[in-house]
């Protein structure tokens, strides 16, 4: 707790342009300002709504009462995957979703979501505060009058739920799935059939058929959900290692708030987004150890390597064929790809040491 104050007194200071000693300089600025946000997920959903809330209240408080965040969830817009369109429109001047969901509004936003086989959540906010990442994000959404910033991370998600055991290539061929963004595509280059449905659907397309299996998230969320009464095999992640999730702005609204409000309100959700990561890490451990305890039918699998290698193959022609057909994606998919290498080469000899001494 001390450490999180600490965060956010260093914030705050950085927020209002000094080092706390300018209040002489500082125009005094009562207005209120209230500020809509539209979020993909229904009504108090857990983790993924309680960043906003989060957000709302660090934002409030920051600000001493001058930022008010009203916050309309899925059940009062009624357009879950329409948050895009809606802060774009100025009917919200603010979104939280996943930057995934809009490859069909524009196809270089879904890098910043995560990758198959990319980065982990601790290697990709590197990428995004260090690495250039936040840069070219600004870069593609700028053309549509929006800034995106992170949102919450779930951490490394698991593979999905499925209704029968994958032994090979061709288990994924015919199979109907709710799987988003550019693992979608890559399941879709192996012969399986991506959807993308809401949250609040999930449950009763994979109950009626509608779909065959679906990845959600991970034991913080999906259990929840009842999956496990429907499909038992629950097999392991690969597709999204560092899910981050997108506060959404419409910039014409940011350019009307005070200087100092602009960076409260971008401190606000960058201090959200941290909430929500450990407060995931902490409920899928939670949720993992009460599944192994109290639902033992469930049969945790992992992919046989024949199918990784499948999906691997999968993953680099697409991403080779986005990168030859997209200046833009080009330079994303080459920054994510130099930054790994670096990351992951510390990564293997810090953290993936440490665990494998842990296991012997």
């Amino acid at each position: 707790m001390k450490i999180l104050l600490i965060a956010i007194s260093a914030l705050f200071l950085s927020a209002c342009g000094g080092d706390g000693n300018n209040s002489t300089t500082t125009q005094k600025d009562d207005t209120i300002y209230t500020l809509k946000l539209a979020e993909t997920w229904p009504s108090n959903f857990p983790i993924f709504g309680d960043s906003t809330k989060e957000f709302a209240r660090l934002a409030k408080e920051m600000s001493n009462g001058r930022l008010n965040i009203q916050i309309d969830s899925k059940n009062k817009h009624k357009a879950p995957l329409g948050i895009f369109d809606m802060v774009k429109a100025g009917q919200y001047d603010l979104g939280h979703s996943a930057s995934y969901y809009w490859k069909g509004k524009d196809p270089n936003t879904l890098y910043f979501t995560t990758m198959p086989f990319g980065m982990t959540a601790s290697e990709q906010h590197a990428w995004f505060e260090y690495g250039g990442g936040q840069e070219l994000m600004d870069e593609v959404y700028a053309k549509h009058g929006l800034r995106s910033i992170i949102g919450g991370n779930t951490g490394n998600q698991m593979g999905g739920w499925f209704q029968k055991e994958i032994n090979s290539i061709k288990d994924l061929q015919g199979l109907k799935m709710r799987i988003p963004g550019f693992a979608g595509d890559v399941m879709a280059r192996v012969g399986a059939k991506p959807t993308n449905i809401p949250a609040g659907e999930l449950y009763t397309a994979l109950e009626r058929g509608t779909i065959d299996a679906l990845e959600w998230v991970g034991p913080s969320l999906d259990l929840r959900m009842g999956f496990h009464k429907i499909a038992p095999y629950y097999y392991t992640g690969w597709h999204e290692p560092a899910t981050e999730l997108q506060f959404l702005i419409n910039l014409k609204k940011f350019d009307t708030l005070p200087k100092d409000l602009q960076n409260i309100l971008i401190s606000a959700m960058k201090l959200a987004a941290y909430d929500m990561y450990v407060h995931s890490e902490y409920a899928s451990a939670q949720n993992w150890a009460n599944m192994k305890k109290e639902y033992p039918n469930i049969q945790v699998k992992t992919f046989p390597n024949s199918v990784f290698n499948a999906l691997r193959k999968a993953n680099d022609e697409l991403l080779e064929e986005r990168a030859q057909a997209n200046p833009v994606a080009s330079r994303i998919i080459q920054s994510q790809k130099d930054y790994l290498e670096k990351a992951r080469a510390w990564t293997q000899i810090s953290d993936q040491s440490y665990l494998n001494s842990q296991s012997k």
